[in-house]
């Protein structure tokens, strides 16, 4: 597995290096977001782990253009902002996982092979009223629209597909679809099945996703 690292910080940098390097991963280094971001277009990596403050071109303008560039390599950006909204902010522009610093080495190896367990994901297409998701490239369509979603996106909806017509309790939601602890009384699932329902239900007759009062949300038919 081949690993970008956009880091700021040379000596953190080094950290993350020796860490991924000790399990294995090859890692390349980046020191500002304007070199990232030529690293990431022109390199072949499974998976890119991106500083929020970077010189010359910060991660979330780095993630923005990547995304726009249809380039949806999974990433976990890194930060000292650990504010609800910093969060929200960042997996909405495409980030994948969202790591605050300061931060053990373990719980960053943790994460790393967390997203690789997930692009790593194989099996037969899911299927669910006219919705197709294809686990293995993490692609979904309903009909014969394709629906572009960020990681964090698919993963929330793929869940919900697997578990089609339970109510699933906002806590269940986070414990089966976060890889960081999120507090369940804060809005973040309620910000992201909105940002799925722009997408899956919005420009479709059939609504897939609704609220089950006092309990959470269900996928289901009308």
């Amino acid at each position: 597995m081949k690993i970008l690292v956009v880091e700021g910080e040379k000596k953190v940098a080094s950290f993350i290096k020796k860490g991924l390097e000790d399990d294995n991963y090859q890692v390349t280094l980046s020191h500002d977001g304007a070199d990232g971001l030529d690293l990431a277009n022109t390199g072949e990596f499974d998976l890119i782990i991106l500083d929020y403050l970077l010189p010359k071109k910060d991660g979330l303008t780095v993630l923005h253009e990547l995304r726009e560039a249809g380039n949806w390599v999974p990433v976990l950006m890194l930060s000292a902002k650990v504010e609800t909204a910093d969060v929200v902010t960042s997996l909405n522009a495409g980030a994948d996982a969202y790591l605050a610093k300061p931060f053990v080495l373990a719980v960053l190896q943790a994460r790393v092979r967390a997203l690789n367990r997930r692009k790593q994901d194989r099996g037969a297409d899911i299927l669910f009223a006219d919705m197709r998701i294809d686990p293995v490239n993490h692609r979904v369509w309903r009909g014969q629209t394709e629906i572009i979603l960020s990681g964090q996106e698919y993963t929330l909806l793929a869940y919900l597909v697997r578990n089609a017509g339970k109510p699933l309790s906002r806590a269940i939601i986070a414990e089966n679809c976060w890889d960081n602890p999120i507090d369940t009384f804060s809005n973040v699932i309620d910000v992201y099945i909105t940002f799925l329902r722009k997408k899956v239900d919005a420009k479709f007759p059939t609504k897939l996703i609704h609220t089950v009062r006092k309990q959470g949300y269900v996928l289901k038919e009308g």
